[in-house]
């Protein structure tokens, strides 16, 4: 077995490679809303203040990276969750309430990069799903494996992008 180099292409990691999971589906804390694009930042930064307020008040810890889920295509606004699965509903607080993540079977891809070429891995996994004679569901979800920082290089970040094949 050879292993790859660090002058191999980036798509020889396995989770660059699109692949089907089949999940159960998740118990979240999650903040709603329906928002406009340029306003995305201002709301995952003022959910995540609530998230963050809200769990450690109620006593309920997170048991994975923050995710955003998606309802719908976005058009000028996109119809939007965000929040950490935990495992148990919360008491609505603070515009935190509990949702889920959908079970079932899940196309998978892992972006490697800035947020800015997040919209080609989104292509790039809606046209797997085609290939494999599949269709998306209305819904996906990112979860940010790599939490950002002001100073991290963002050829560090790692966003795992998550879509329900359709049945």
């Amino acid at each position: 077995m050879t292993m790859p180099s660090d002058h191999d292409s980036n798509t020889q990691d396995p989770e660059q490679q699109p692949r089907l999971v089949d999940l159960e589906p998740e118990t979240t804390a999650v903040v709603r809303g329906v928002v406009p694009l340029g306003e995305l930042r201002t709301f995952f930064d003022e959910s995540f203040a609530a998230l963050g307020r809200v769990l450690q008040k109620q006593h309920v810890p997170p048991k994975g990276a923050a995710f955003g889920l998606s309802h719908g295509a976005p058009g000028e606004t996109l119809d939007l969750e965000v929040g950490f699965v935990t495992g148990q509903e919360v008491r609505a607080e603070d515009g935190v309430v509990t949702g889920e993540l959908p079970g079932g079977r899940v196309a998978r891809v892992t972006h490697h990069g800035g947020f800015d070429g997040l919209g080609a891995s989104w292509e790039r996994l809606g046209a797997w799903i085609r290939e494999q004679g599949l269709r998306g569901g209305p819904d996906r979800w990112e979860v940010y494996v790599t939490r950002p920082t002001a100073d991290m290089d963002p050829r560090d970040l790692r966003t795992e992008l998550n879509w329900p094949i359709a049945d």
